[in-house]
């Protein structure tokens, strides 16, 4: 099916192709030269509107930054480029590096507020949905495919990726999780419930751990057998959220609850077994009047004044955009609680504001982009000794590309125009078959995503050998190594393009000096796919910086 569509998508993309006026496929692969753009009706507006910048938030999210770096003595690094954060906000926000296509409209937004303002528009793209729905998932659902007959992961994600276009609230989207009934392959966010089965039986334990690692981003798993040896969360903790999920079952109509149904733990104490009552370890007054037992325990997770759950939302949403949690120094779901850690103090404010903008995803990400933080250069500057770098934000740090950002950025960086759901048939194919397939070799990091990784040595091999990077630098005339020899006029604009197509920044008169004479001596065509291959294969491609 693949060949099929690959025959019938090249000839159609090169009719569509010779359809593109010369001038604008030029203007593409040319800083300076900017009308035919303008024609396209694409050019985003200069004028400003209210900034995020300028938010009270993002001020006393500054000032939280700086109260920690003079309490640790730290030097903040030098401000990162636009263009740097640029690719940052789109490998966090689309999994892949800015097409040239998008860059070339970055650069004619002269506006000084232009990061934030295309913060809102990445954010708006669709392509958000769909990536943020995948990152988010691994938390609720992780990655297996699970019991395929009352599990469906992708209908889960269809939903998720449908609440996030539509803005819901965050904490609607939370308790619909918890508190869903009906056919898995009808209403997605069941699939929240029914990954909990196991052999047949739902497993209450299961989901409970989950619940609260997922929304209060707490661990008490350990609970479910004996008292946490290391904090307050006791079995009976544990147990009273788990009878609130213990009334689950299949029926003909899908997930429902059997209201007659108790929980009953085998303690083996007694030969029948241990009743238990649904009950929360702390503030039970936040539980709702329902007489359903998930809907009570959904309105005491979401309560407004549980801020485990705006907290737990803020540092996961943290990770996400940096690769790292706020809080470095653990799991993204393992916080210590509230008012116990003054250096999560940043929590507190981002998880408020959160709260009072009604647990929009999106406000919480364009104030998180707005912070100091997120505009840090990944260079630490220069000290008098040999200090370790703070852990603190005073520097953007660096993180391994993750295997899905890694194939979205090299078929990008391919492809002059930006790959989105109005590609060619062809080529959103391609980047399909050959993302997942590359994923698989290359290894998903699962739901520990925020962990720290290392490369792997087969990882490597397969961005150098493997047949994907062959035929990503190969000089096709429908793809980037060909359109860039055919319109791109001299070896000097040719290597600024390519540098621009796979790391998102102009080479050092140092480095266009250097493959300057590499395309002398080598010609152009194979000039430009030994660049291509070296971009991809060197560390600066392969991590967020």
């Amino acid at each position: 099916m693949l060949i099929a569509l690959a025959v019938v998508g090249v000839t159609t993309l090169a009719v569509r192709s010779s359809a593109v006026p010369h001038a604008l496929e030029r203007n593409v692969t040319d800083f300076s030269k900017t009308s035919a753009l303008a024609q396209t009706g694409n050019l985003p507006s200069n004028s400003t509107e209210a900034s995020i910048a300028n938010a009270p938030i993002v001020t006393e999210a500054n000032a939280e930054l700086a109260r920690l770096w003079e309490a640790d003595g730290s030097v903040r690094a030098g401000e990162a480029s636009d263009l740097v954060i640029l690719r940052r906000l789109s490998l966090a926000l689309h999994g892949t590096i800015p097409s040239l296509e998008e860059l070339r409209l970055f650069e004619l937004d002269t506006s000084p507020d232009r990061i934030n303002r295309w913060c809102v528009r990445l954010l708006q793209d669709n392509r958000f949905d769909d990536y943020f729905a995948e990152r988010l998932a691994r938390s609720y659902v992780g990655t297996e495919g699970g019991r395929f007959l009352v599990y469906r992961r992708d209908r889960f994600i269809n939903w998720l990726t449908h609440q996030l276009r539509a803005n819901r609230p965050y904490n609607e989207i939370v308790s619909a999780m918890i508190s869903g009934t009906g056919v898995w392959t009808g209403q997605g966010e069941v699939n929240f419930l029914t990954n909990a089965f196991d052999d047949d039986e739902f497993n209450p334990n299961k989901i409970t751990a989950r619940t609260v690692r997922a929304f209060l981003g707490q661990r008490m798993d350990c609970a479910q057998c004996h008292d946490h040896p290391f904090d307050h969360w006791t079995q009976n903790d544990f147990e009273g959220i788990a009878a609130h999920f213990s009334q689950v079952r299949i029926s003909p109509f899908g997930l429902t609850d059997d209201k007659s149904k108790e929980f009953i733990v085998d303690d083996g104490t007694t030969e029948d077994g241990r009743m238990v009552a649904p009950s929360v370890p702390f503030n039970p007054e936040w539980l709702s009047e329902s007489e359903a037992r998930r809907e009570r325990l959904a309105a005491w997770v979401t309560h407004p004044s549980n801020v485990r759950f705006e907290r737990a939302t803020a540092n996961h949403v943290w990770g996400l955009l940096f690769g790292r949690p706020y809080a470095t120094d653990r799991p993204v779901d393992d916080l210590p609680d509230p008012g116990t850690d003054s250096r999560l103090a940043m929590l507190d404010l981002l998880g408020e504001n959160f709260r009072e903008n009604g647990y929009d995803l999106k406000h919480l990400i364009r104030v998180i982009v707005a912070t100091d933080a997120f505009r840090m250069s990944s260079v630490p500057p220069e000290t008098n000794g040999d200090e370790e770098t703070p852990d603190n934000w005073s520097v953007f740090p660096l993180v391994r590309l993750r295997p899905e950002q890694v194939i979205g950025s090299m078929i990008q960086a391919n492809n002059i125009r930006t790959v989105d759901q109005n590609s060619h048939l062809f080529i959103r194919a391609l980047k399909f078959f050959r993302a997942n397939d590359f994923v698989d070799e290359f290894g998903d990091p699962g739901a520990e995503e925020l962990q720290d990784r290392a490369g792997t040595i087969p990882q490597a091999l397969l961005r150098m050998n493997g047949e994907l990077s062959r035929e990503l630098t190969s000089m096709n005339p429908f793809f980037a190594p060909g359109r860039i020899a055919a319109i791109a006029p001299t070896p000097e604009s040719q290597i600024e393009t390519v540098y621009l197509c796979s790391l998102t920044r102009k080479p050092t008169p140092e480095e266009l000096q250097h493959f300057q004479t590499m395309f002398e001596e080598s010609g152009t065509g194979t000039a430009i796919e030994d660049l291509f291959w070296i971009m991809f294969n060197s560390p600066e491609f392969s991590w967020n910086h």
